[in-house]
């Protein structure tokens, strides 16, 4: 049995092994019993960096430049490293997409706006 200096890294071990919905949950119940546990916890959260972990890769810490594990196949590596790349890509290339959109969108709404400014002050 451990000793009762070490269940907060334990608890903390267990919540770290079931991701950062466990966390979150646990944040939840906190302030939903009671606020100043809740707090505590979101404070702890943000203050071991838990919070703001970066993304983990779905295809784990294998030796591949990509962070994905071999499979043993290096023609399906090679594969999943290329197919990888170009989604990348793709994925890189609708993110600018989307920001040329909504740069679009604003700038319509913009000029809408001061077209609606200079009927109101040419009506007045």
């Amino acid at each position: 049995m451990g000793s009762v200096a070490t269940w907060p890294s334990t608890a903390a071990n267990w919540l770290d092994e079931r991701g950062k919905g466990a966390w979150i949950a646990l944040m939840v119940i906190g302030f939903v019993f009671f606020w100043p546990v809740g707090l505590a916890i979101l404070g702890y959260m943000i203050w071991s960096k838990r919070m703001f972990a970066g993304k983990k890769s779905i295809f784990g810490n294998g030796e591949s430049g990509l962070g994905f594990k071999s499979s043993g196949n290096v023609a399906f590596d090679n594969y999943k490293a290329q197919t990888i790349r170009r989604l990348e890509e793709e994925q890189a290339a609708f993110d600018e997409f989307v920001k040329r959109l909504r740069e679009s969108k604003d700038k319509a709404e913009f000029d809408q706006f001061m077209e609606e400014r200079k009927r109101n002050a040419s009506s007045d």
